[in-house]
């Protein structure tokens, strides 16, 4: 029998307690209200500066990591505010994350979950600053932190939000021309309905025949609506319609995916596990939609991810405009899903007219590339962050 070697214990006295390490000693917050390059209008909203909360999370080691919670006009897209959110990191949030080791990630979870009740956006951007401060200190990627990455490029859509045809047409020309975007969701429910059917009349005629249509009407048709007017959603051959009717109308869903060919995405209807559950239980949607603002942590983003796949849902990644810093953070947890169906819709550096990180996300042959280096592999621009946090 081969002799073994005998354990040399010196590599691992030397080697860093990571629970003293990374003890967290400081966390700070700011707003930042940076302009978008032309307006993005919801059903509900109309948007020409893309709002966030940027977190830092300073360890005893002095490695700093970096959060952000995005909204879209304020508390109207969720409860959420960037003046709510700054508040309850500050009073409530942060301070019951000093003092804890950053490395017990589902630990510092709990903290915030019995800190505070919901604020989801809030506690994403906390969860992010720690995984990428905590893959700074140990030279590791977020993505692999969170199990490894099953993919390192997704394919990318864009949002047609702007209500003008004829800029959304030259805009979708130019996104593709440039091999950058090749899909596209359409938002509507800002405009009576015909209206908008003939918006995407004009979108399915002029754009290319292999363009994907998906419709997001953000909640603003009843189910009467949707029984008289997807069928016309149909007949233009879009392959994807988001939360027709208002979130907690999980029984309309069901029936509305009993009588369409299209499939059906929730989104406003599913932040949590439970309602996960319920949607998939209810068969009130045959996609998902995931975002870090909804569910409150990458881990808590995977479960639901597993749930939905458990109960026959596809998976769609989600966005609110964020940023390269709060898109880093999607990319990463949606690169370590076993499947991601229906790619992702991280395009909101695009939006902006400054983005916030020196080392912007990349786009090409209608994908974007999951960062590389340790952490979440951006880093907030200082100048930016200036120039745009509010005073």
């Amino acid at each position: 029998m081969e002799a073994v070697a005998p354990t040399d214990l010196r590599a691992f006295e030397d080697a860093p307690d990571l629970n003293r390490e990374t003890v967290i000693r400081e966390v700070q917050t700011c707003i930042l209200d940076v302009p978008t390059i032309r307006q993005h209008k919801l059903s509900n909203t109309n948007v020409t500066h893309q709002n966030y909360v940027h977190v830092a999370i300073r360890f005893e080691n002095g490695v700093t990591g970096y959060g952000e919670a995005s909204t879209l006009g304020g508390p109207r897209w969720s409860e959420e505010s960037v003046e709510a959110i700054k508040a309850n990191i500050d009073t409530y949030l942060g301070p019951a994350l000093l003092d804890q080791p950053g490395c017990k990630v589902e630990a510092s979870n709990a903290l915030l979950a019995k800190a505070a009740k919901r604020n989801f956006a809030a506690k994403s951007a906390l969860n992010t600053a720690i995984l990428d401060a905590l893959g700074k200190t140990l030279d590791l990627s977020v993505a692999t932190l969170l199990g490894g990455a099953s993919r390192d490029r997704i394919s990318v859509i864009w949002a047609l939000a702007s209500g003008d045809i004829g800029q959304e047409l030259e805009e979708a020309k130019a996104k593709i021309a440039a091999r950058l975007f090749n899909r596209f969701k359409i938002k509507l429910g800002f405009a009576d309905i015909r209206s908008d059917l003939r918006r995407l009349e004009r979108l399915r005629a002029e754009l290319p025949e292999s363009t994907e249509l998906i419709a997001d009407i953000n909640q603003a048709w009843s189910e009467a609506d949707c029984h008289r007017w997807m069928p016309a959603l149909e007949d233009m051959g879009l392959t994807l319609i988001e939360q027709p009717l208002e979130a907690d109308d999980i029984e309309g869903m069901a029936r509305l995916g009993q009588t369409t060919r299209i499939p059906l995405m929730l989104d406003e209807a599913v932040f949590t596990a439970r309602e996960a559950m319920r949607g998939a239980n209810a068969g009130a949607g045959s996609v998902l939609s995931l975002k870090l603002c909804k569910h409150g942590s990458a881990q808590n983003l995977q479960r639901i991810a597993g749930i939905a796949l458990a109960g026959g849902q596809e998976l769609y990644g989600g966005c609110l405009l964020e940023s390269s810093l709060g898109a880093a953070a999607h990319l990463a947890v949606f690169a370590t899903l076993p499947e991601l169906q229906w790619g992702c819709e991280h395009f909101g550096p695009l939006i902006l007219s400054k983005d916030t990180t020196v080392d912007g996300l990349v786009y090409e042959d209608f994908h974007v590339h999951l960062p590389t280096g340790p952490g979440l592999g951006v880093t907030p621009d200082p100048q930016t962050t200036s120039a745009f946090a509010r005073t």
